[in-house]
């Protein structure tokens, strides 16, 4: 055992007797940050507009600060973009986190001094959660690879700016430099594919223990590793490698592909980074759902999804969150966003602790007639039959089909890329659109009552999607696919990689 992981062990254990502090003492935690929160920002632009300094509880805040989403704020957050001081948070952000917009184009996020430790801080802790119930600390022995954007900022206005896993390379703590790949010239690389190439030229031969990453990124990694390898297991070729750290997206799609890339198990900790903030991660092994951070800098509020876009919809704090129910997840941050809803939805699995899962996207939905599928719904349906038929699936995603040229009935149309197709993709939807009408019993009566038929299916060519999110230029870095979208965008440009 070397000396970094001997010294982790110890590190590991107060860093999980803090953790215990909040998470035993939940309400009062987050009853803290609320306070904490509102008189910082009390003397700020948006702090005076909204009343601040007449704020004291939950009650009065709702009333003071709407719930808002980019566009509402945009006009705060161009202030701060044009170096104004003092805006929504005290002082200038130190850095910009550039995210893809839908309406807004690029948005700008804030990191305040006071936000960027809490990232760094969930990060670390969710690796000490897992040493201190595992006992395994052999990885800090080896090498780490965290699969992330460039880490050159550009300075705008006198503040830093680039993509959150770009600004978090550059705070990776002085005791891993040594240990973490790739080197800082091929992190710097713009283009995705030329990038990986350059990682795998770097790691093929070094002792990867920790790999980290948004899951179909590290799956284009791990297949250009194999081809260069002769097609070797990633756990042949790493043969020290035990912990997988991931994020971004539900895991579940990809897990099959991944687990038989590696060709043995690994350890995996999930976890739930944003530009906005550290929200959560897996702190327990075997425990199901991701520790919601109460003690962090970030203030959570609640909207239940199916009233979100009620004109006074009901919004709630975390003391009266209900379990198995999906809200959306709205944030108070230390970096100045109040009553921000990042477009995710969440369910709590635990209130003893607090443990949620991301059930999906807001915006990422199927309603073209009043069904309301999203995100969870559709990945339960066809994983679930995936499994039973032993079929493997690359990627998918499902639009609406409202006006058939042929003139039936609208349905729900699937694009799903294969890594082991079904032996009759037929059957294989049927029992799909079967299962989904189990999930969600308004697709079931909309499917009974005739008003849609069974979905349709299409088998897409392989790298079908990697394609088309390189021709979108999103290749790579914290980009993913929707797995679902209420109109047809993404589904025509699929249309090209369909095998007829």
């Amino acid at each position: 055992m070397g000396i970094k992981s001997w010294l982790a062990k110890p590190l590991a254990a107060y860093a999980v007797r803090q953790i215990n502090k909040w998470k035993n003492n939940p309400i009062s935690a987050q009853e803290r940050t609320f306070m904490r929160l509102i008189s910082k920002a009390k003397d700020t632009a948006f702090g005076k507009d909204h009343n601040f300094s007449s704020i004291n509880t939950y009650n009065d805040f709702k009333k003071q600060v709407p719930v808002s989403d980019y566009e509402d704020i945009k006009p705060y957050i161009d202030r701060v973009v044009q170096g104004e001081s003092d805006v929504m948070w005290p002082g200038k952000p130190i850095y910009l986190a550039k995210t893809s917009g839908t309406t807004s184009g690029v948005k700008y996020i804030p990191i305040s001094k006071e936000s960027m430790p809490e990232h760094l801080k969930a990060a670390r802790n969710a690796l000490f959660s897992y040493i201190h119930e595992t006992g395994n600390s052999q990885f800090i022995d080896g090498r780490i690879i965290f699969l992330q954007g460039s880490p050159i900022l550009e300075l705008k206005n006198g503040i830093n700016l680039g993509r959150l896993s770009g600004i978090v390379a550059n705070h990776v703590p002085a005791y891993l430099q040594k240990n973490r790949l790739p080197s800082y010239q091929t992190n710097c690389i713009d283009d995705w594919e030329e990038k990986i190439d350059a990682i795998v030229d770097e790691t093929l031969s070094e002792d990867m223990r920790l790999i980290s990453g948004i899951p179909p990124w590290v799956q284009m990694y791990f297949d250009r590793l194999r081809a260069r390898s002769g097609g070797r297991k990633i756990g042949d070729i790493f043969k020290n490698f035990s912990l997988f750290v991931y994020g971004g997206v539900n895991f579940e799609p990809y897990r099959a592909r991944l687990e038989e890339s590696i060709g043995r198990s690994v350890d995996a900790i999930e976890t739930y980074p944003a530009s906005e903030g550290f929200i959560a991660f897996q702190d327990l092994q075997q425990e199901k759902g991701l520790l919601l951070l109460l003690d962090s800098g970030i203030f959570y509020e609640f909207i239940p999804t199916d009233e979100y876009y009620n004109e006074n919809p009901s919004r709630i704090s975390l003391e009266d969150v209900e379990l198995n129910k999906n809200y959306a997840i709205i944030l108070n941050t230390n970096a100045g966003l109040w009553a921000y809803s990042i477009g995710d939805t969440v369910r709590f699995v635990s209130k003893n602790p607090y443990r949620i899962l991301v059930s999906g996207r807001i915006k990422h939905f199927i309603s073209a007639f009043g069904e309301h599928v999203i995100g969870e719904e559709v990945e339960h349906a066809i994983l679930s039959v995936a499994r039973e038929e032993e079929v493997e699936i690359t990627e998918f995603t499902v639009a609406p089909q409202v006006s058939p040229e042929d003139g039936t009935l609208p349905y729900h149309e699937w694009y799903v890329e294969f890594a082991k197709a079904p032996e009759d993709i037929s059957k294989f939807s049927l029992k799909v659109d079967l299962a989904l009408q189990k999930k969600n019993t308004y697709y079931f009566d909309l499917v009974e009552g005739k008003v849609l038929r069974h979905l349709v299916m299409h088998e897409l060519e392989k790298d079908a999607f990697r394609n088309y999110m390189k021709s979108q230029g999103k290749l790579g870095g914290q980009n993913k696919v929707p797995r679902l979208s209420n109109e047809r965008h993404i589904a025509e440009c699929l249309n090209e990689w369909i095998i007829r």
